[in-house]
């Protein structure tokens, strides 16, 4: 390897710059760290003439992946162009031409990363990933070097900056969903088609590979349950602030007996739960274990500078496992099987907003479906409201399963005094009673 290692970049966009930057504003330090010196000596791009923002000798750039691939003087690549089919064939390429991968793209590691983990331990490469979960975060090595002596139970997130800025800007600004997306696209926070991330589906390839390695099993992206924020209504925003809660869209993971739980929905979060205060375009990740109980992660989940300082760090690893000679030995195989937890097994309070016609009984009925489940109440509110003879009746319920709950709103539907089921979500913690406003307790 000698006192210098040659790196090769796929993609120069955003991030791809910024790892340029940080290895060249950066290499007194790295050299420090490691005894010798980074060069990057190649980057595939689709257009060697466009105009960048990096200082780089035009000589370094390709159109021709062959060229990064196997040149024999590139030891490590780094994958940063984005996309699935291209990435997932040019990364299997590497580890066949014997080079170690750095990657920050979660699409192909919550698709392909069991097999491309597998394909590197095969070939004795390493593979790292840090960045594609939560930007400059360090969250993975947190769970697989930190964590690794605990048993995690439970993992908790908000993994995309795009829908917690919209949800801070509803819950601290009054914003309609609307405006709040468009001011998010107005700053450069939400892409101009916001689709995977206001549907969950960016945050859920996130918490398939966050599942992966806290519970060292697979998890497939089909068995992440996905709700996004794109028919939230900002009356139930306001209506959880009057009970002490904050609405945020939350990966969740939780393993138990080898059951896994993994999905992505709006949840509210009582005021004192640690994510409820990650405001804007910030992410955290909330991690319980066994033996250290709560822990947190917390920082910018996205950006050129705070992702190329995750994909850098990967990189600083990677130099050093070759430079101990232990390459290939970083990744574990999945070291239990587990199967989904159904309905039954799952539980929760949750928050509920139904229009009634607004008659003597009304609720009453509902009381009597409820109790006939043995689903009690935490707290309610009821208004009356100025059209059409509805009332408007917001609960919370205390602990129960998800299938008996479900089980109410089938029932519910079947009333003749409930008009419409208007929303409902998952809710996490307890709110303190003096946080509650106007909402009443029931004993």
């Amino acid at each position: 390897m000698g006192n210098k290692v040659s790196i090769g970049l796929l993609g120069l966009g955003v991030v791809g710059s910024g790892v340029i930057k940080l290895i060249k504003n950066h290499q007194e330090e790295l050299v420090h760290q490691l005894g010798c010196s980074i060069e990057v000596k190649g980057v595939l791009v689709r257009n060697v003439d466009k105009v960048r923002d990096v200082d780089l000798n035009q000589t370094f750039l390709t159109t021709d992946p062959a060229d990064i691939l196997q040149d024999p003087a590139i030891d490590v690549i780094i994958e940063v162009m984005g996309g699935i089919d291209e990435a997932y064939q040019y990364t299997l390429e590497a580890f066949r031409a014997k080079k170690h991968v750095v990657s920050a793209n979660k699409d192909l590691i919550a698709l392909h990363g069991t097999e491309l983990e597998e394909t590197a331990r095969q070939h004795k490469c390493d593979f790292y990933y840090e960045a594609s979960v939560a930007g400059g975060i360090p969250i993975l090595r947190g769970i697989t070097d930190g964590l690794a002596s605990d048993r995690i139970q439970k993992v908790m997130g908000i993994v995309n900056g795009t829908t917690n800025y919209i949800l801070t800007k509803m819950t601290n600004d009054g914003m309609t969903y609307e405006d709040a997306l468009k001011e998010a696209q107005e700053l450069g926070f939400a892409e101009a088609d916001p689709t995977a991330d206001v549907e969950g589906l960016d945050a859920a390839r996130k918490m398939a590979i966050l599942g992966r390695l806290a519970f060292s099993t697979d998890v497939a992206l089909s068995e992440v349950e996905v709700n996004g924020i794109k028919d939230l209504e900002l009356a139930d925003l306001q209506y959880g602030e009057k009970f002490g809660y904050t609405m945020k869209l939350i990966g969740f993971a939780q393993c138990e007996d080898q059951q896994i739980e993994v999905s992505v929905q709006p949840t509210f979060l009582s005021n004192d739960h640690p994510l409820a205060g990650v405001k804007n375009e910030y992410n955290a990740v909330y991690v319980y274990g066994d033996a250290v109980g709560e822990t947190m992660f917390y920082g910018p989940g996205a950006g050129s500078l705070p992702t190329a300082t995750a994909i850098v760090s990967d990189l600083v690893t990677v130099i050093k496992n070759m430079r101990l000679g232990i390459s290939g030995n970083a990744s574990l195989e999945p070291r239990i099987t587990t199967t989904l937890r159904n309905s039954e097994q799952r539980s929760g309070q949750y928050y509920l907003r139904i229009h009634v016609k607004d008659r003597i009984g009304a609720f009453s009925e509902i009381s009597t479906l409820f109790n006939d489940l043995s689903i009690s109440f935490k707290r309610i509110l009821q208004t009356p409201m100025k059209q059409n003879g509805l009332a408007e009746i917001i609960l919370i319920t205390h602990q129960t399963s998800l299938a008996t709950f479900e089980n109410a709103l089938n029932q519910l539907h079947e009333l003749d005094v409930v008009k419409q089921i208007k929303s409902y979500y998952k809710v996490e913690g307890d709110a303190p009673d003096e946080l509650a406003g106007t909402a009443k307790t029931l004993s």
